[in-house]
């Protein structure tokens, strides 16, 4: 990966984005493909990168990564000066005793953790016992409410205080690769197509939606918003080659071995084989799952949005989602974007993804 791009990786999950709270990922998002695309933001928070193609009457692709992750929010301060907070998104109540936050207030990050009881004061049965996320609560080190609600306010969001931290090999690890990595991948595919000899014979649509994790919303309406032909979602998968993870859940995953191209009743039969035909062509890895349903995904919504969509997923295998330290491949993230590009060239007509 060239030394921009991981620059631009690093800042964009660094970035705080939980759902509802994008702009300061979006806003890194819109400065990166300005120079690439035409761009504008929804009332959403919703970015679209637009390249147009060659001609009149194009086919228009979306191509869609959502910029949310997984979050906490403020919701009650007691006399003492103790935070106490909700999930935005799915959180593993598991991981959360013991952790560093930022909470993002008015004067700038708040840095916190939450607390635990020590093991010492614990009775046995409450070792092996989860909290619950409404039992657990931020400490700032302040004295009381007052000191608190000087620095944060109730609705406040929190994120796990952990960055891009560089593994052995091209392995990375971060909190919200869930999805950044797919706003990263849309991004990057906006730069080459900008770099390409001459246009495509799409009109390309490169977006990073919003709160996705609590429901697909951003993906609703953007897909309404740019009314495609054809859709691409790029997310991230469960990797199955970490000891604890049965493969018969999501196949034969791997980490490092190129990006997921899923089947199922949310690909449109055409474009998946093009998909594969094209990997296929280029050398590109790229493994394959099933999905007998329809995906959690913003390839769900912009499939039956409007009159239908020619959807598709290309999926990047990630190990420990919804965590702080979630790990992937950089070659996997330079892999599907070189898919993506290459895929793209080979679509003319809007008519050609209609299955028969």
């Amino acid at each position: 990966m060239r030394d921009e791009s991981f620059g631009f990786l690093s800042a964009l999950v660094a970035a705080p984005s939980p759902s509802g709270y994008e702009q300061p990922a979006q806003r890194l998002f819109r400065s990166y493909i300005e120079p690439y695309a035409t761009v504008e933001t929804d009332v959403m928070g919703s970015v679209y990168g637009t390249i147009r193609g060659a001609g009149e009457d194009c086919p228009r692709v979306m191509l869609v990564g959502h910029s949310d992750e997984i979050g906490l929010q403020v919701k009650y301060v007691d006399d003492k000066g103790f935070i106490w907070f909700g999930a935005i998104g799915g959180v593993d109540p598991h991981l959360t005793p013991g952790l560093r936050v930022n909470i993002h207030g008015r004067t700038g990050v708040i840095p916190g953790v939450i607390g635990r009881k020590p093991i010492h004061l614990l009775e046995s049965k409450d070792r092996e016992t989860v909290v619950k996320l409404d039992a657990q609560y931020i400490d700032i080190g302040a004295s009381d409410r007052k000191e608190v609600e000087n620095l944060v306010r109730v609705g406040d969001p929190v994120t796990f205080a952990t960055e891009l931290q560089r593994l052995q090999g091209d392995r990375v690890t971060a909190r919200g690769f869930d999805d950044k990595a797919g706003s990263f991948i849309v991004a990057e595919v906006l730069r080459q197509v900008s770099a390409l000899s001459k246009p495509l014979n799409v009109d390309l649509y490169g977006v990073s939606s919003v709160q996705e994790e609590i429901g697909l919303r951003g993906g609703i309406t953007s897909s309404y918003n740019v009314n495609p032909d054809i859709g691409i979602c790029v997310e991230v998968d469960f990797a199955t080659d970490q000891p604890d993870v049965e493969r018969k859940h999501n196949g034969d995953v791997a980490v490092g071995k190129g990006p997921i191209i899923p089947r199922g009743a949310n690909i449109n039969p055409v474009l998946f084989d093009l998909l594969a035909q094209t990997a296929e062509e280029e050398k590109i890895p790229v493994q394959f799952t099933g999905i007998p349903r329809a995906t959690g995904t913003d390839a769900n919504v912009m499939q039956i949005s409007r009159g239908g969509v020619a959807t598709a997923l290309v999926k990047v295998p990630l190990r420990y989602m919804h965590s702080p330290v979630e790990v992937l491949s950089l070659a996997d993230l330079d892999n599907a974007v070189r898919l993506i590009v290459a895929l793209l060239a080979k679509i003319h007509d809007k008519k050609m993804f209609i299955p028969v």
